[in-house]
Protein backbone atom coordinates (compact mmCIF):
# COMPACT_ATOMS: atom_id res chain seq x y z
CA UNK A 1 0.00 0.00 0.00
CA UNK A 2 2.84 2.39 0.86
CA UNK A 3 4.45 1.68 -2.50
CA UNK A 4 1.12 2.31 -4.19
CA UNK A 5 0.24 5.60 -2.45
CA UNK A 6 3.73 7.07 -2.23
CA UNK A 7 3.75 8.42 -5.81
CA UNK A 8 0.35 10.02 -5.23
CA UNK A 9 1.55 11.69 -2.03
CA UNK A 10 4.66 12.95 -3.80
CA UNK A 11 2.63 14.30 -6.71
CA UNK A 12 0.20 16.06 -4.37
CA UNK A 13 3.08 17.55 -2.41
CA UNK A 14 4.69 18.79 -5.60
CA UNK A 15 1.47 20.42 -6.73
CA UNK A 16 1.01 22.07 -3.34
CA UNK A 17 4.58 23.38 -3.38
CA UNK A 18 4.33 24.77 -6.92
CA UNK A 19 3.71 28.53 -7.03
CA UNK A 20 0.33 29.36 -8.44
CA UNK A 21 1.20 30.93 -11.78
CA UNK A 22 -2.03 32.19 -12.68
CA UNK A 23 -3.55 30.85 -15.78
CA UNK A 24 -6.01 33.67 -15.29
CA UNK A 25 -3.41 36.36 -14.55
CA UNK A 26 -4.07 39.39 -16.70
CA UNK A 27 -3.20 39.64 -19.56
CA UNK A 28 -1.66 36.22 -20.16
CA UNK A 29 -4.73 34.47 -21.55
CA UNK A 30 -5.09 36.21 -24.90
CA UNK A 31 -4.60 39.54 -26.73
CA UNK A 32 -6.37 42.65 -25.49
CA UNK A 33 -8.94 44.16 -27.87
CA UNK A 34 -9.00 47.95 -28.05
CA UNK A 35 -12.34 48.93 -29.57
CA UNK A 36 -12.44 52.15 -31.58
CA UNK A 37 -16.11 53.18 -32.03
CA UNK A 38 -15.38 55.02 -35.28
CA UNK A 39 -14.31 54.02 -38.80
CA UNK A 40 -10.66 53.42 -39.68
CA UNK A 41 -8.57 56.34 -40.85
CA UNK A 42 -9.62 59.13 -38.51
CA UNK A 43 -7.49 60.75 -35.78
CA UNK A 44 -8.97 58.52 -33.06
CA UNK A 45 -8.21 55.37 -35.02
CA UNK A 46 -4.69 56.55 -35.90
CA UNK A 47 -3.81 57.32 -32.29
CA UNK A 48 -5.32 54.05 -31.05
CA UNK A 49 -3.17 52.05 -33.47
CA UNK A 50 0.02 53.88 -32.50
CA UNK A 51 -0.70 53.25 -28.81
CA UNK A 52 -1.57 49.59 -29.45
CA UNK A 53 1.92 49.05 -30.86
CA UNK A 54 3.53 50.56 -27.77
CA UNK A 55 1.35 48.64 -25.31
CA UNK A 56 2.79 45.28 -26.36
CA UNK A 57 5.95 45.64 -24.29
CA UNK A 58 4.50 46.80 -20.94
CA UNK A 59 1.64 44.30 -21.18
CA UNK A 60 3.77 41.52 -22.71
CA UNK A 61 0.76 40.86 -24.88
CA UNK A 62 -0.61 41.92 -28.26
CA UNK A 63 -3.26 44.64 -28.41
CA UNK A 64 -5.65 44.38 -31.34
CA UNK A 65 -7.54 47.43 -32.59
CA UNK A 66 -11.11 46.66 -33.64
CA UNK A 67 -13.33 49.25 -35.31
CA UNK A 68 -17.02 49.07 -34.39
CA UNK A 69 -18.46 52.28 -35.77
CA UNK A 70 -21.96 53.71 -35.96
CA UNK A 71 -24.45 55.92 -34.12
CA UNK A 72 -21.86 58.51 -33.16
CA UNK A 73 -19.74 55.95 -31.33
CA UNK A 74 -22.63 54.27 -29.51
CA UNK A 75 -22.38 50.88 -31.22
CA UNK A 76 -18.79 50.24 -30.21
CA UNK A 77 -19.35 51.70 -26.77
CA UNK A 78 -22.38 49.50 -26.11
CA UNK A 79 -20.33 46.50 -27.23
CA UNK A 80 -17.64 47.22 -24.65
CA UNK A 81 -20.15 48.08 -21.91
CA UNK A 82 -21.71 44.61 -22.29
CA UNK A 83 -18.39 42.74 -22.60
CA UNK A 84 -16.99 40.49 -19.89
CA UNK A 85 -15.29 42.66 -17.25
CA UNK A 86 -11.91 40.98 -17.44
CA UNK A 87 -9.82 43.70 -19.11
CA UNK A 88 -9.55 41.97 -22.46
CA UNK A 89 -12.07 44.26 -24.15
CA UNK A 90 -11.58 48.01 -23.64
CA UNK A 91 -12.81 51.17 -25.34
CA UNK A 92 -10.95 54.08 -26.88
CA UNK A 93 -13.63 56.63 -26.07
CA UNK A 94 -14.07 60.28 -26.99
CA UNK A 95 -16.32 63.15 -25.93
CA UNK A 96 -19.25 61.76 -27.94
CA UNK A 97 -19.73 58.33 -26.41
CA UNK A 98 -18.28 59.27 -23.00
CA UNK A 99 -20.07 62.58 -22.39
CA UNK A 100 -22.36 63.91 -25.13
CA UNK A 101 -24.41 61.03 -26.56
CA UNK A 102 -26.17 60.15 -23.32
CA UNK A 103 -28.07 63.45 -23.59
CA UNK A 104 -28.28 63.51 -27.38
CA UNK A 105 -29.70 60.10 -28.30
CA UNK A 106 -33.21 59.17 -27.24
CA UNK A 107 -32.21 55.50 -26.88
CA UNK A 108 -28.84 54.44 -25.55
CA UNK A 109 -28.06 51.13 -23.88
CA UNK A 110 -25.22 52.32 -21.67
CA UNK A 111 -24.41 55.22 -19.39
CA UNK A 112 -20.92 56.78 -19.52
CA UNK A 113 -20.92 57.42 -15.77
CA UNK A 114 -22.07 53.98 -14.61
CA UNK A 115 -21.39 51.44 -17.37
CA UNK A 116 -17.59 51.64 -17.43
CA UNK A 117 -14.51 51.36 -15.27
CA UNK A 118 -12.32 54.36 -16.20
CA UNK A 119 -8.69 53.54 -16.95
CA UNK A 120 -6.91 56.67 -18.15
CA UNK A 121 -7.51 60.02 -19.79
CA UNK A 122 -5.18 60.37 -22.78
CA UNK A 123 -5.70 64.07 -23.48
CA UNK A 124 -7.73 66.31 -25.73
CA UNK A 125 -7.69 67.50 -29.32
CA UNK A 126 -8.35 71.23 -29.53
CA UNK A 127 -11.01 72.42 -31.92
CA UNK A 128 -10.44 75.58 -33.88
CA UNK A 129 -12.78 78.14 -35.40
CA UNK A 130 -11.83 78.74 -39.03
CA UNK A 131 -13.49 80.87 -41.69
CA UNK A 132 -13.39 80.99 -45.44
CA UNK A 133 -11.02 83.82 -46.50
CA UNK A 134 -13.99 85.65 -48.05
CA UNK A 135 -15.35 86.39 -44.55
CA UNK A 136 -14.24 89.92 -43.58
CA UNK A 137 -12.94 89.05 -40.12
CA UNK A 138 -9.47 88.37 -38.74
CA UNK A 139 -10.32 87.85 -35.08
CA UNK A 140 -13.23 87.03 -32.81
CA UNK A 141 -14.45 90.57 -32.21
CA UNK A 142 -14.49 91.37 -35.93
CA UNK A 143 -16.38 88.14 -36.62
CA UNK A 144 -18.99 88.83 -33.93
CA UNK A 145 -19.47 92.41 -35.11
CA UNK A 146 -19.94 91.28 -38.72
CA UNK A 147 -22.33 88.48 -37.72
CA UNK A 148 -24.47 90.84 -35.66
CA UNK A 149 -24.69 93.41 -38.45
CA UNK A 150 -25.34 90.76 -41.11
CA UNK A 151 -27.46 88.09 -39.40
CA UNK A 152 -28.38 86.31 -42.62
CA UNK A 153 -24.97 86.13 -44.28
CA UNK A 154 -22.97 83.71 -42.16
CA UNK A 155 -23.35 79.95 -41.76
CA UNK A 156 -21.31 77.25 -40.06
CA UNK A 157 -20.73 73.71 -41.25
CA UNK A 158 -20.78 70.68 -38.98
CA UNK A 159 -20.13 67.00 -39.53
CA UNK A 160 -23.74 66.25 -38.61
CA UNK A 161 -26.60 67.05 -36.28
CA UNK A 162 -25.49 66.53 -32.69
CA UNK A 163 -21.79 66.37 -33.53
CA UNK A 164 -19.41 68.38 -31.37
CA UNK A 165 -18.93 70.75 -34.32
CA UNK A 166 -22.69 71.38 -34.26
CA UNK A 167 -22.84 71.90 -30.51
CA UNK A 168 -19.82 74.20 -30.71
CA UNK A 169 -21.82 76.54 -32.94
CA UNK A 170 -24.81 76.47 -30.61
CA UNK A 171 -22.57 77.45 -27.70
CA UNK A 172 -20.89 80.14 -29.81
CA UNK A 173 -24.21 81.72 -30.81
CA UNK A 174 -25.37 81.72 -27.20
CA UNK A 175 -22.19 83.26 -25.78
CA UNK A 176 -21.53 85.71 -28.65
CA UNK A 177 -25.12 86.83 -29.13
CA UNK A 178 -25.12 85.84 -32.80
CA UNK A 179 -27.49 83.85 -35.02
CA UNK A 180 -25.12 82.09 -37.39
CA UNK A 181 -26.98 79.43 -39.37
CA UNK A 182 -26.10 75.76 -38.91
CA UNK A 183 -25.55 73.61 -42.03
CA UNK A 184 -25.14 69.90 -41.18
CA UNK A 185 -23.18 67.51 -43.40
CA UNK A 186 -22.61 63.78 -43.41
CA UNK A 187 -19.07 63.85 -42.11
CA UNK A 188 -16.13 66.20 -41.76
CA UNK A 189 -14.97 65.70 -45.37
CA UNK A 190 -18.08 67.10 -47.11
CA UNK A 191 -18.31 69.94 -44.57
CA UNK A 192 -14.69 70.87 -45.21
CA UNK A 193 -15.13 70.77 -48.98
CA UNK A 194 -17.99 73.26 -48.89
CA UNK A 195 -16.14 75.47 -46.44
CA UNK A 196 -13.14 75.59 -48.77
CA UNK A 197 -15.47 76.31 -51.69
CA UNK A 198 -17.20 79.14 -49.89
CA UNK A 199 -20.65 77.51 -49.76
CA UNK A 200 -20.49 77.94 -45.97
CA UNK A 201 -18.71 80.65 -44.00
CA UNK A 202 -17.05 78.91 -41.09
CA UNK A 203 -16.63 75.75 -39.07
CA UNK A 204 -15.47 74.42 -35.73
CA UNK A 205 -13.16 71.55 -36.59
CA UNK A 206 -10.18 69.81 -35.04
CA UNK A 207 -6.83 71.49 -35.41
CA UNK A 208 -5.29 68.43 -37.11
CA UNK A 209 -7.80 68.67 -39.98
CA UNK A 210 -7.57 72.44 -40.33
CA UNK A 211 -3.82 72.97 -40.04
CA UNK A 212 -2.76 72.14 -43.64
CA UNK A 213 -5.41 74.48 -45.05
CA UNK A 214 -4.45 77.24 -42.64
CA UNK A 215 -0.81 76.98 -43.68
CA UNK A 216 -1.85 77.03 -47.36
CA UNK A 217 -3.94 80.18 -46.82
CA UNK A 218 -7.17 78.42 -47.76
CA UNK A 219 -8.72 78.88 -44.32
CA UNK A 220 -8.30 81.72 -41.84
CA UNK A 221 -8.04 80.84 -38.14
CA UNK A 222 -10.08 82.97 -35.75
CA UNK A 223 -9.24 81.27 -32.45
CA UNK A 224 -8.75 78.03 -30.56
CA UNK A 225 -12.03 76.60 -29.26
CA UNK A 226 -10.27 75.17 -26.22
CA UNK A 227 -9.17 76.26 -22.77
CA UNK A 228 -5.50 76.61 -23.70
CA UNK A 229 -3.40 77.44 -26.72
CA UNK A 230 -1.93 74.72 -28.91
CA UNK A 231 1.73 74.05 -29.67
CA UNK A 232 0.63 73.55 -33.29
CA UNK A 233 -0.37 77.27 -33.50
CA UNK A 234 1.22 78.85 -30.43
CA UNK A 235 0.53 82.44 -31.52
CA UNK A 236 -3.20 81.91 -32.06
CA UNK A 237 -5.21 82.98 -29.00
CA UNK A 238 -8.17 81.02 -27.73
CA UNK A 239 -11.72 82.28 -28.12
CA UNK A 240 -11.82 82.53 -24.34
CA UNK A 241 -8.83 84.87 -24.38
CA UNK A 242 -10.57 87.00 -27.00
CA UNK A 243 -13.71 87.50 -24.97
CA UNK A 244 -15.78 84.29 -24.83
CA UNK A 245 -14.71 83.44 -21.29
CA UNK A 246 -14.75 79.72 -20.56
CA UNK A 247 -15.49 78.65 -24.13
CA UNK A 248 -14.11 75.11 -24.57
CA UNK A 249 -15.35 72.45 -26.97
CA UNK A 250 -12.25 70.26 -27.17
CA UNK A 251 -12.61 66.57 -27.97
CA UNK A 252 -11.15 64.43 -25.19
CA UNK A 253 -9.82 60.87 -25.42
CA UNK A 254 -10.24 58.33 -22.61
CA UNK A 255 -9.79 54.59 -22.15
CA UNK A 256 -12.46 52.65 -20.27
CA UNK A 257 -13.30 49.02 -19.52
CA UNK A 258 -16.64 47.42 -18.65
CA UNK A 259 -17.85 48.18 -15.13
CA UNK A 260 -16.82 45.69 -12.44
CA UNK A 261 -13.45 45.14 -14.09
CA UNK A 262 -11.14 44.21 -11.16
CA UNK A 263 -9.10 47.06 -9.71
CA UNK A 264 -5.80 45.23 -10.25
CA UNK A 265 -6.62 44.78 -13.94
CA UNK A 266 -7.52 48.46 -14.27
CA UNK A 267 -4.23 49.36 -12.58
CA UNK A 268 -2.26 47.09 -14.92
CA UNK A 269 -3.85 48.73 -17.95
CA UNK A 270 -3.38 52.21 -16.50
CA UNK A 271 0.34 51.64 -15.92
CA UNK A 272 0.76 50.16 -19.42
CA UNK A 273 -0.88 53.20 -21.04
CA UNK A 274 1.29 55.54 -18.95
CA UNK A 275 4.38 53.71 -20.16
CA UNK A 276 3.20 53.89 -23.78
CA UNK A 277 2.41 57.59 -23.52
CA UNK A 278 5.89 58.28 -22.15
CA UNK A 279 7.49 56.80 -25.28
CA UNK A 280 9.20 59.59 -27.28
CA UNK A 281 7.61 58.50 -30.54
CA UNK A 282 4.13 58.66 -28.97
CA UNK A 283 4.88 62.09 -27.50
CA UNK A 284 5.90 63.21 -30.98
CA UNK A 285 2.72 61.74 -32.47
CA UNK A 286 0.61 63.66 -29.95
CA UNK A 287 2.38 66.91 -30.77
CA UNK A 288 2.06 66.37 -34.52
CA UNK A 289 -1.66 65.74 -34.16
CA UNK A 290 -2.11 68.79 -31.93
CA UNK A 291 -3.23 66.65 -28.99
CA UNK A 292 -2.69 68.09 -25.53
CA UNK A 293 -1.75 65.34 -23.10
CA UNK A 294 -3.76 65.03 -19.88
CA UNK A 295 -1.98 65.95 -16.64
CA UNK A 296 -4.04 63.63 -14.45
CA UNK A 297 -3.71 60.11 -15.82
CA UNK A 298 -5.30 58.25 -12.92
CA UNK A 299 -8.54 56.27 -13.31
CA UNK A 300 -10.08 58.61 -10.74
CA UNK A 301 -9.04 61.59 -12.85
CA UNK A 302 -10.94 60.30 -15.88
CA UNK A 303 -13.95 59.41 -13.74
CA UNK A 304 -14.11 62.93 -12.30
CA UNK A 305 -13.67 64.48 -15.73
CA UNK A 306 -16.55 62.49 -17.24
CA UNK A 307 -18.70 63.46 -14.26
CA UNK A 308 -18.17 67.15 -15.06
CA UNK A 309 -18.48 66.80 -18.85
CA UNK A 310 -21.83 64.97 -18.92
CA UNK A 311 -23.91 67.74 -17.26
CA UNK A 312 -22.10 70.45 -19.22
CA UNK A 313 -23.20 68.98 -22.53
CA UNK A 314 -26.62 67.95 -21.19
CA UNK A 315 -27.49 71.53 -20.32
CA UNK A 316 -26.45 72.77 -23.76
CA UNK A 317 -28.26 70.00 -25.65
CA UNK A 318 -31.48 70.39 -23.69
CA UNK A 319 -31.48 74.17 -23.99
CA UNK A 320 -31.11 73.89 -27.77
CA UNK A 321 -33.69 71.06 -27.97
CA UNK A 322 -31.31 68.85 -29.96
CA UNK A 323 -31.95 65.10 -30.12
CA UNK A 324 -31.30 62.09 -32.36
CA UNK A 325 -33.61 59.09 -32.61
Amino acid sequence: MKRYFAPLFLAAAAIAATPVVAADAFPTARPVTLVVPFPPGGPTDALARRLAEKLREPLNQNVIVENRSGAGGNIGSEYVASAKPDGYTILFGTSGPLAINVSLYKKQNYNPETSFAPIIRIGHLPNILVVNPSVPANNLQELIAYAQKNPDKLSYASSGNGASSHLAGILFNRMAGTKIMHIPYKGTGPALNDLLGGQVSMSFTDILTALPYIKAGKLRPIGLASAHRSDALPDLPTLSEQGLKGYDVSVFFGIVAPKDTPADVVNTLNQAFKTALADPTIEQTLRMQGIVEAQDKTPQGLSSFITTEVPKWRELIQSANVSID
